[in-house]
């Protein structure tokens, strides 16, 4: 099958009354275009889906007679209007007349639109006068922006040539206007992509760096010169012929990868999904290997997007003084080699780039200019050809270099915006051999946002936050950082945190050997050098023990003090934490975590203040924590008999775990309850929840006669109503009485939003808590994202005393997940004690402490019944049952 028998059977249709012949022929030109992908280059398939699909356009038009019309034209607008048409992609037409239509020319435009669309074609249509069209135009960029690309299909000439004197005409959008207006749309459109095209799900089309970014260089110079074929640009001197064949490329590879995303998905579909990117990458000849073939193709991707950004700013920086008819309004001399034209550093001269040292100078200088706000369009083409000339050894090879590459890391300004030129323009991946196999690194999970290596320009970005003085939201952070005596040990360790991923091992550990060497290589005192290591050895170690150990217990503070030796290792650790879950996921941070690290690092703030050895003992804390939760009580005139009465029924640990502002509010709602309903003969729950600013959450406070299926109950009546739970405790009382206190989130990671949100969960709790039995299954589907991700479930045990045991999971993170787990421990006799429930990004990494029915620990057949129940649960994850 060929484009040209695909056309001639069109010729074949005879009426439009036989839609399955015109369906059919339809059909034919995608197989066309997936059996012609391997072996046709991309922009024949491209442009030959549009001759087919004008073809096909024309041949309809002439059967319903609108050829017939006088002054009516078909006219192909936007993409299709380029003469560019993906399997998928919206065909974008604009039916003009020079007059309103007659009512029976109407019917047949009606007729003509509704057979497109039952032939299963993606058509946007617009029917108006010629007036009509420029009045739109001229208040609407989009409309306008569609016109410039237009071109007749068929019909009147004349009316054609009309439209296109008017929209170009003295009333419509000037070249000036039109470049503003598209230069304010492209900024809007990347500040919606947080500036990245580094997303791990990238869009194609509309990320920075992508088709719309050429695009909008051929629709600003179309606008302007009136024709564009690219080497125009050339001509006029904006583009060299190799940045011009560059770009082309650049397209090429953008185009061959969205027209294998569209065979893939079926359908029109821009966003290179992880469901979609193993059969992309084979698509595009990278191989079956699975997440090597897609790692391989995403790396040509990033580098693509790279290339394009640099060639688009180069191109609309000039367009912007020459379309807008501006000279220079400012120029400061900075030295003899650069100076500022308008904020934007340029070179004054044309071998200012001369050698790799002098390229680091450079970044010097625009770390001490605080003034640049960009590079001048001359100064991106210089330090491109400059650091590719260099590309055959890596910078860090010269002597020299390494020494004013050292001098940057000292300077905190150098973070500011020259560390933004260095990633951007590669200059650092020609430095750094590490950094090189980094750049444009996928990470397969839903925990990561970016790539590796823009995940670490991010919290660079980051930590140089907490140096400013702009710093409002991180106050301990920023005392900490501005009273370093050597910025220059936390900004390596942050650069060299996730240096070693993609590697067989640890990537701490062999991170914590490569800044090792670079250490040595770049004469860091040893003391300095040691600590740098610590810290990408350890970059993990604070966030794990927050989120995924008990820190209110005395010996976990004990030995995470003891892992971290000095305050001056728990300040550079917590910082570093810190800035390294902020950059991983712009959706990851929230009060809930902040409350974790805050919590963990004034412990060990005390722990190591008091010296490890001389820890405060249970006792103390039990007695300072009563003394004060009594004296918020008396404020309240609550009776004193009934708090001790109350707290008799309580064991030490419940003391100990909790704070005394949360011990008052128990005890507060609990003899509420007494005097007013919660009676011994009455079996209700008192259910209560309380936004927790400390802790960063809602505190769910659940009360009353114990009972099995406690905590499935409510996990699965909060994954109902889209919460969450991240911390559980349970407190069984000397008398029988259960005393659970969950930490609730929405599952977006913020508090419950509103006091009536907060009280709905109450009721829906209560409500499920009061019926007897197991209610029906509510079934739910995995997220799209998690059916491509394979996270085998594991269960562990620890021995932690004769009371208890400690379970450690690992599973996916589907729906209804703690509910089934608490089914698990139901069917098992296994009760709960405590939970610490930690999502990172697909996979649950949860700790169950529990006990068995004797309140002793799980003997070793216990173990095996109770894993073996949780992983037949965790195989049926779709199947939530509400219990």
């Amino acid at each position: 099958m060929t484009l040209q028998s695909l056309i001639k059977n069109i010729d074949s249709i005879s009426t439009v009354d036989d839609i399955q012949a015109i369906k059919s022929c339809v059909e034919k030109s995608y197989e066309w275009i997936s059996n012609s992908f391997d072996a046709t280059p991309v922009n024949q398939l491209v442009t030959g889906r549009a001759q087919f699909v004008d073809a096909l356009l024309c041949h309809l038009w002439q059967l319903y007679g609108l050829d017939t019309v006088n002054e009516l034209s078909l006219c192909a607008v936007g993409g299709y209007g380029r003469g560019h048409l993906q399997p998928y992609s919206d065909i974008d037409l604009l039916i003009v007349s020079k007059k309103k239509l007659s009512t029976n020319a109407q019917e047949k435009v009606g007729q003509f639109i509704t057979l497109l669309w039952d032939i299963k074609l993606d058509v946007g249509q617009s029917v108006r006068t010629i007036k009509e069209t420029v009045k739109l135009a001229k208040d609407d960029i989009s409309i306008a922006t569609n016109l410039v690309e237009s071109r007749l299909l068929c019909g009147s000439e004349p009316t054609f040539e009309k439209l296109w004197e008017e929209v170009n005409g003295r009333n419509s959008w000037s070249s000036k206007a039109f470049f503003s207006a598209k230069y304010e749309e492209q900024k809007k459109r990347h500040a919606k992509f947080n500036g990245t095209a580094y997303n791990l799900e990238p869009n194609i089309k509309e990320n920075p760096g992508c088709l719309r970014d050429i695009q909008s260089i051929g629709w600003v110079a179309k606008k302007h010169f009136k024709e564009y074929d690219g080497w125009n640009l050339v001509g006029h001197g904006y583009f060299t012929e190799q940045e011009h064949s560059e770009l082309i490329a650049c397209r090429m590879h953008l185009w061959k990868m969205r027209c294998a995303l569209h065979l893939t998905a079926g359908r029109s579909e821009n966003r290179l999904l992880f469901d979609y990117q193993p059969d992309v990458a084979k698509m595009m000849g990278y191989g079956e290997e699975g997440k090597s073939s897609v790692e391989k193709m995403m790396r040509d991707f990033f580098r693509t997007v790279a290339r394009v950004s640099e060639l688009n700013q180069m191109l609309l920086q000039r367009f912007k003084y020459d379309m807008l008819n501006q000279s220079v309004q400012s120029k400061i001399i900075i030295d003899e080699n650069f100076e500022l034209l308008d904020r934007m550093i340029s070179p004054r001269h044309e071998n200012v780039f001369s050698s790799p040292e002098a390229i680091l100078d450079f970044l010097n200088v625009v770390a001490n200019t605080p003034e640049v706000r960009g590079l001048s369009s001359i100064c991106i083409r210089q330090l491109r050809n400059a650091h590719r000339a260099f590309e055959s050894n890596y910078f860090v090879e010269r002597a020299a270099c390494r020494e004013k590459f050292m001098v940057l890391m000292k300077q905190p300004e150098f973070f500011n915006f020259a560390w933004d030129i260095m990633h951007q323009h590669g200059i650092l991946q020609a430095y750094l051999p590490e950094w090189d196999a980094i750049v444009g690194m996928m990470q397969f999970d839903l925990f990561h946002a970016y790539t590796v290596d823009e995940h670490t320009h991010r919290l660079v970005k980051h930590v140089n936050y907490f140096f400013s003085k702009d710093n409002k939201d991180f106050p301990r952070c920023g005392r900490i950082c501005r009273n370093l005596d050597k910025p220059e040990v936390l900004y390596i360790a942050a650069i060299f945190h996730d240096i070693a991923k993609g590697r067989n091992g640890d990537h701490s550990t062999l991170g914590a050997k490569d800044v090792a060497v670079f250490c040595e290589k770049h004469n860091v005192p040893g003391d300095d050098a040691e600590m740098i290591a610590w810290l990408v050895e350890n970059h993990l170690l604070m966030s794990v023990v927050a989120q995924r150990r008990d820190i209110y217990d005395p010996d976990v503070i004990s030995e995470f003090a003891s892992a971290v030796r000095s305050h001056s290792h728990l300040n550079l650790l917590y910082t570093l934490t810190l800035a390294d879950i902020r950059a991983t996921n712009d959706n990851l941070w929230n009060d809930w975590k902040a409350s974790l690290l805050r919590e963990l690092y004034l412990m060990t703030q005390k722990a190591l203040d008091n010296g490890l050895q001389c820890q405060v003992t249970l006792n103390e804390r039990v007695t300072t924590h009563k003394h004060q939760a009594r004296q918020i009580l008396q404020e309240r005139a609550i009776d004193p008999l009934a708090i001790d009465a109350l707290w008799a029924r309580l064991d030490d640990d419940y003391f100990v775990r909790f704070k005394p502002t949360q011990i008052a509010w128990h005890t507060d709602e609990i003899l509420k309850a007494q005097n007013d309903w919660l009676t011994p003969e009455h079996q209700g729950l008192l259910v209560k929840a309380n936004d927790n600013s400390a802790k960063g959450g809602t505190e769910l406070l659940i009360y009353g006669k114990d009972r099995k299926a406690l905590f499935a109950q409510v996990a699965s009546v909060l994954d109902s109503r889209n919460c969450s739970i991240h911390d559980a405790h349970v407190t069984v009382t000397r008398d029988g009485y259960v005393f659970d206190s969950m930490l609730i989130l929405e599952n977006d990671g913020g508090r419950l939003s509103s006091d009536s949100r907060i009280t709905s969960i109450e009721n829906a709790i209560s409500a499920q808590l009061e019926k007897p039995g197991r209610s029906h299954e509510n079934k739910r589907k995995l997220p799209r994202q998690m059916k491509q991700l394979d996270v085998p479930t594991k269960v562990r045990f620890f021995s932690i005393n004769d009371e208890a045991t400690l379970v450690e999971l690992e599973a996916l993170d589907a729906p209804g997940i703690l509910a089934k787990i608490g089914h698990a421990f139901v069917d098992t006799n296994t009760t709960l004690k405590l939970a610490k429930i930690a999502t990172i990004g697909e996979r649950a990494e949860d700790i169950f402490i529990v006990s068995n029915e004797a309140g002793k620990a799980l003997t070793q057949e216990q173990q095996v019944s109770l894993k073996k129940r949780i992983l037949f649960k965790l195989d049926q994850l779709e199947d939530i049952t509400i219990p």
